[in-house]
C-alpha cells in the first residue's frame, strides 16, 4: 500500500515542527531560539494548508511570524541577555525533565485511548468543494456557536491589558515630567525679570 502525497508532506512537516520546537527549548543563542521558533510556526502553517485552513495558516504567518517573533528577535538582540548562566543546569535536569515528559505523553495516551489515533481514525481530509471559504466557516463558527466564550475572551484579553498597564504606569519620585496646564498659564513676568545696573569702571583704569 503506497503512502499518498498528502501523509508524506505531513510526517515532512511534523518532524521539522518537532525538531524545531525541541531547538527552542535546547540551544544556548536566544537568538536561534527564536528564529527555530519562526521555523515551527512556518511549518505549523504548512500543516494547516494541508488540512485547508488557508485563513488560519495565513494569520499564523504575517500575525506571529511577521509581527511578534520579529519584535521579540529585536528585544532579544538589544537586550542581549546572557542566557548561559540560565540554562548551565540544563543537561543536568535533562533525564528528570525527560521522564516527566514520557509519563505526561503516556497519561496523555491512557486518557484518549489506543482508538483515537492512527490514520484510521484521521484520514486524509476529503477536497472541499469548489466555492468553500474557510474564512467564512471559521466566522460563522465562531459567531454562533462559539459566540459567548469569543466574547468572555475578549473580556479577559482587555482586564489583562488594563492590569498590564496599571501596574507598569506608576510614578516614580525621581522622574521628571511636565505639565502643560502650567506651562501655558505661565506669563513673562513670572520668567524673565530685567535688572537695571549701573556700569561700574574697572579698577585698573
Amino acid at each position: 500500500m503506497t503512502m499518498p502525497i498528502e501523509a508524506i508532506i505531513f510526517y515532512f512537516f511534523a518532524a521539522i515542527l518537532v525538531g524545531a520546537a525541541l531547538a527552542v527549548i535546547s540551544v544556548r543563542n536566544s537568538v536561534y531560539a527564536a528564529l527555530f521558533l519562526v521555523l515551527a510556526f512556518f511549518t505549523s502553517a504548512g500543516i494547516w494548508m494541508l488540512l485547508e485552513a488557508e485563513f488560519l495558516a495565513i494569520t499564523l504567518v504575517l500575525v506571529y511570524v511577521g509581527a511578534v517573533m520579529v519584535l521579540f528577535l529585536f528585544v532579544v538582540m538589544m537586550l542581549d541577555i546572557k542566557v548561559e548562566p540560565l540554562k548551565a543546569g540544563f543537561a543536568r535536569y535533562l533525564p528528570v525533565g525527560a521522564i516527566v515528559a514520557l509519563v505526561m505523553a503516556a497519561e496523555m495516551f491512557l486518557v484518549l485511548g489506543a482508538k483515537h489515533f492512527g490514520m484510521e481514525r484521521f484520514p486524509v481530509p476529503q477536497p472541499n468543494p469548489l466555492g468553500y471559504s474557510n474564512t467564512e466557516e471559521l466566522g460563522r463558527v465562531l459567531y454562533t456557536e462559539y459566540y459567548y466564550p469569543f466574547e468572555i475572551a475578549a473580556v479577559i484579553l482587555l482586564v489583562a491589558i488594563v492590569a498590564a498597564i496599571a501596574l507598569t504606569l506608576r510614578k516614580r519620585p525621581e522622574t521628571k515630567f511636565q505639565d502643560p496646564a502650567l506651562q501655558i498659564q505661565v506669563r513673562k513676568e513670572d520668567r524673565l525679570r530685567i535688572v537695571k545696573m549701573d556700569a561700574e569702571k574697572r579698577a585698573d583704569q
